[in-house]
C-alpha cells in the first residue's frame, strides 16, 4: 500500500498579526507549526502503516523554510518528503495551489491520497477536493474512520446531524478531521535515522503543470482585505436568584437583538 500525505506549514494562529497597510499576514518572527488537521491525515497513513507495512509519502508546497513541517513529518515516521518549491508558486490560491500538488501527485504512485479536511490559514476546505478532481480519483471529505477491507476502504463520513458509511476503491483522496485519531509524538529512533535524510525538492519546472496556471496568475480568487479576530469583550457576572436571573439575561439578549 502506498500513501502520500498533502501536508501544509501554517502561522501558529495564537501569534498571528497582519500588516495595517497592505492587510497581509506578516509572517516574518511568527512561529510555524504542521496543519493540525494535516496532521491527522499524518497519522491516520502512519497507523495504517504500522498496520500493513505502507510506504508514506508526505509533500507540501510552500518556500524553503516548510522544509521544517516535512522533517517533523519524518520524526514521526513518514518515509520520504517532498517539497515544491519555487517562486512560480507565490500567490497561489486554492485553485493555482491544488493544481500544483496533482501535478505533483501525479509522478507518484499511491493507493490513498490524506489531506486535512482545511488549513486554519484559510478555512475554505477547498484544496483536497480540488486535487481529487484533477487527478479524476474519488473522494470522501470530513473522514473521521478509516477501515481496510480487502480492495476497499469503509469510511466513515461526519455528517452535521450523523454520519455516513461509504465504500470506496483506490485510488482516492481522504481529507481528515480531528475527530480521525490522536497524533503521536515525533519518535526518538526516527529522530535519530531521518536527521540528515534528504528532502526531494521539486521546483515548477519538474511538474506538468501550466506556468500560467499556477502562482498568482494561475489565481482567481482576489482578496481585499485580511483582518484578525477581534478578542471578546469582559463577560458579565449575574449574582441573582435564578427566575431573576433568567430575566435578567433575556432582557439583556433582547436589547441586543440576538433573539
Amino acid at each position: 500500500m502506498k500513501i502520500v500525505v498533502c501536508l501544509k506549514q501554517v502561522p501558529d494562529t495564537t501569534a498571528v498579526r497582519i500588516d495595517p497597510k497592505t492587510g497581509t499576514l506578516i509572517r516574518e518572527g511568527v512561529p510555524s507549526i504542521i496543519n493540525p488537521e494535516d496532521k491527522h491525515a499524518l497519522e491516520e497513513a502512519l497507523k495504517l502503516k504500522d498496520e500493513y507495512d505502507a510506504h508514506v509519502t508526505v509533500i507540501s508546497m510552500g518556500p524553503p523554510q516548510a522544509e521544517a513541517a516535512l522533517r517533523e513529518a519524518l520524526c514521526m515516521g513518514a518515509d520520504e518528503a517532498i517539497l515544491i518549491t519555487d517562486r512560480a508558486f507565490a500567490g497561489a490560491d486554492t485553485l493555482a495551489t491544488s493544481k500544483a500538488l496533482a501535478g505533483a501527485l501525479r509522478k507518484l504512485q499511491y493507493d490513498i491520497v490524506f489531506a486535512g479536511r482545511q488549513a486554519i490559514d484559510g478555512d475554505t476546505a477547498q484544496v483536497g477536493p480540488e486535487i481529487a478532481e484533477h487527478l479524476d480519483i474519488p473522494q470522501v471529505t470530513y473522514v473521521q474512520e478509516v477501515k481496510v477491507e480487502k480492495d476497499e476502504l469503509l469510511v466513515n463520513r461526519a455528517l452535521e446531524d450523523g454520519y455516513e458509511l461509504i465504500k470506496v476503491q483506490t485510488p482516492v483522496l481522504l481529507t481528515a478531521i480531528k475527530e480521525l485519531n490522536e497524533p503521536r509524538y515525533m519518535n526518538v529512533r526516527y529522530i535519530f535515522e531521518k536527521a540528515n535524510k534528504e528532502i526531494i525538492k521539486w521546483s515548477a519546472d519538474d511538474i506538468d503543470v501550466d506556468k500560467n496556471e499556477l502562482g498568482l496568475k494561475g489565481s482567481p480568487t482576489k482578496v481585499k482585505k485580511s483582518t484578525t479576530k477581534e478578542s471578546k469583550g469582559v463577560g458579565e457576572v449575574v449574582n441573582k436568584p435564578v427566575q431573576e436571573a433568567v430575566s435578567y439575561v433575556l432582557g439583556r439578549l433582547r436589547e441586543k437583538h440576538y433573539i
